[in-house]
């Protein structure tokens, strides 16, 4: 009897230090080949690459970055009617009330505070991954 390949939730990361992206793909890696990200640098490239090519099944959205702040982005994809339906999870080091409040004004679908330290990280992307690789294919 041969089983099914697992589900594979497919995320977008936007963030502009290398060294976050860097510590997200570790992050992830753990959950193998049910999880594939992918990485944008900033907000325009993010954009792009959402407008031509395939979406993900969740985009992780950093706040704090130069080009385009994570705000702009947000308000970019739900304005868009190719884009507005995709889900949105802010991560960032921020936890002020007033950005908590913004991202949720602008329809956010969750929002998180990146953890300190590398082993609280990957518990927060552990619990992400299993409350989206849920919502995704769970029946």
């Amino acid at each position: 009897m041969t089983t099914a390949p697992p589900e594979v939730l497919n995320v977008l990361l936007i963030d502009d230090d290398p060294a976050d992206r860097l510590l997200a793909e570790e992050a992830f890696a753990e959950h193998g080949a049910t999880v594939r990200v992918r990485t944008c640098e900033d907000g325009p490239s993010a954009l792009a690459e959402l407008r031509a090519g395939t979406l993900p099944d969740v985009v992780i959205l950093d706040l704090n970055m130069p080009r385009m702040s994570g705000f702009d982005v947000i308000r970019e994809i739900r304005a868009s009617a190719d884009l507005r339906h995709l889900p949105v999870v802010i991560l960032s080091t921020s936890d002020s009330a007033t950005d908590v409040a913004r991202a949720y004004d602008l329809l956010a679908s969750s929002y998180m505070v990146k953890s300190r330290d590398f082993p609280g990280f990957v518990q927060q992307i552990d619990r992400f991954v299993r409350f989206w690789h849920d919502c995704r294919f769970r029946r």
